[in-house]
């Protein structure tokens, strides 16, 4: 079980971000927002362990309630960069500043199995493998309607239960004003948000034995859209939230991670780090003239014999060269193998050495491969019947980058 300390006595929100411009003054963070105000970028990384270092207290107090701080952090972000670019300041949408959380995380760092009641509204990173993803959909935030009888322009803010800053107001147009005159929605006008959903799955190789992976619903905001594709491995930091369903009486309720900052890590084990006396060793195994035998005998070495079909397998591990001719033609460079053979005769055995051997693999089997295909299909959602894009065993294990 996840044991948590808990939070300080809750701060007011002038307080909050009084303590978050010293944060910035004290720990060096202007030149970071002034490289971001000059990408014209509008998410600021703090890294959670500069803020511990900076008070203990805070820290804790944002990794516990960040439906409290997190809003305030990113208010007075948004009035430090309006004293330094007042004109960047003006465009967009007035909550386009966001705080994106770093860092070590200590117990909040889990998978999707591991999300328990116990965190909560709380900042966690989650770990795992994109297997969903929607597609990207305005959401609006602020409309203006136009009052022909009194001449005066109406704004309206909207929020959803996934919002930070109050409670959800619905996302119905006004058509009358207090008055009861009629409204005119100015299209032009209206202010939206981009909005994606994904699913992360548990990594297959840290799933419990004789378990399925689970899996997690995160929705994506804002510049975080498009930034992962089903197959990719990430951690995705963001806010534990229930969420309540319609007719719920059971007293269960829906949750799911509200994304604040994703981070790839396909590439990252994609390409393995060999150190110097690594690089000594494969050089000095390449230059033995018994180099394929003996890499082909170190496949799966408790299974005795099959020393073609092990030549096969290293063969299918190590690839083969990729080609693009004069013409235009792209001869791919992977091996593909087929294993027949009698049962009892280690064909399992010798695939299982081969996934736990590869960087990235992943076993699948006739119904993983029929029902969703082992590249990828596109599937509707069973709640909201929108398309969205599903990896299959091929996508998920394929090599990136």
């Amino acid at each position: 079980a996840i044991q948590l300390r808990s939070p300080p006595a809750a701060m007011s929100l002038a307080q909050q971000k009084r303590d978050f411009m010293d944060f910035v003054d004290q720990m060096g963070y202007m030149p970071s927002i002034r490289s971001m105000v000059s990408k014209e970028e509008r998410r600021l990384l703090l890294n959670v362990d500069d803020l511990r270092s900076f008070n203990r207290d805070l820290a804790l107090a944002l990794m516990r309630s960040p439906a409290e701080y997190l809003p305030a952090f990113e208010e007075a972000l948004r009035e430090i960069v309006t004293n330094h670019d007042p004109s960047f300041a003006k465009q967009g949408a007035a909550n386009e500043f966001r705080i994106g959380v770093v860092g070590s995380f200590g117990a909040h760092h889990v998978s999707p199995r591991q999300l328990g009641s116990a965190l909560l509204n709380s900042v966690v990173r989650v770990e795992g493998i994109v297997t969903k993803c929607s597609l990207v959909r305005p959401k609006v935030v602020m409309s203006k309607h136009w009052c022909p009888t009194t001449k005066q322009f109406t704004t309206k803010q909207y929020r959803d239960l996934t919002s930070l800053t109050g409670a959800a107001t619905g996302s119905a147009y006004p058509t009358k004003d207090s008055d009861g005159n009629l409204l005119e929605t100015e299209y032009g006008l209206c202010e939206y948000m981009d909005c994606q959903t994904v699913h992360l799955q548990e990594m297959p190789e840290r799933a419990p034995p004789g378990q399925l992976p689970r899996s997690v619903e995160v929705i994506l905001e804002a510049d975080l859209v498009d930034s992962t594709k089903p197959g990719d491995r990430l951690h995705i930091t963001g806010i534990h939230r229930a969420l309540p369903s319609k007719a719920n009486q059971s007293g269960t309720f829906k949750t799911l991670v509200l994304g604040n900052h994703v981070r790839l890590l396909t590439k990252h084990l994609g390409s393995a780090q060999f150190t110097e006396e690594d690089v000594r060793h494969i050089k000095e195994v390449s230059r033995r003239p018994d180099a394929l035998p003996l890499l082909a005998e170190s496949v799966a070495p408790s299974v005795f014999g099959h020393d073609f079909e092990k030549r096969a397998l290293l063969l299918m591990l190590l690839g083969g060269t990729e080609r693009n001719l004069a013409n235009g033609t792209h001869l791919r460079g992977d091996i593909n193998i087929l294993m027949l053979g009698d049962p009892s005769t280690a064909k399992s055995q010798l695939l299982r050495a081969v996934m736990r051997t590869a960087p990235l693999a992943i076993s699948t089997t006739g119904r993983g491969s029929s029902g969703v295909g082992l590249t990828a299909a596109v599937t509707s959602d069973e709640e909201t019947g929108a398309k969205r894009l599903e990896a299959g065993g091929g996508g998920v294990a394929h090599r990136r980058g």
